[in-house]
């Protein structure tokens, strides 16, 4: 059996206790962008389970879109992240 080394940890536990692996993440081709996965990918960028480069060549995220997703989970939370929730948290 083969087994792909990567660079970087391969679990983290979160400030809540929960662990997060690399197969926590949401796959590679994700074409429908919920909260959910959204939070997934910003979680593994803060806490160092991948790097914000990385993140933006697998999902291929633009670095301003997930700088943006970042800055959202840091000053709303997580639900901040939902499409209908833009008009209540967007700055005036």
């Amino acid at each position: 059996m083969y087994i792909r080394r990567v660079k970087g940890p391969v679990c983290i536990t979160l400030p809540d206790g929960t662990k997060l692996t690399r197969s926590d993440l949401p796959p590679a081709d994700t074409k429908r962008w919920v909260a959910r996965r959204k939070a997934t990918v910003v979680a593994a960028v803060d806490h160092g389970l991948i790097e914000p480069e990385e993140a933006c060549q697998m999902y291929q995220l633009s670095a301003e879109e997930l700088n943006l997703w970042r800055s959202v989970v840091h000053r709303h939370g997580a639900a901040a992240l939902r499409v209908t929730a833009i008009q209540k948290y967007r700055q005036l």
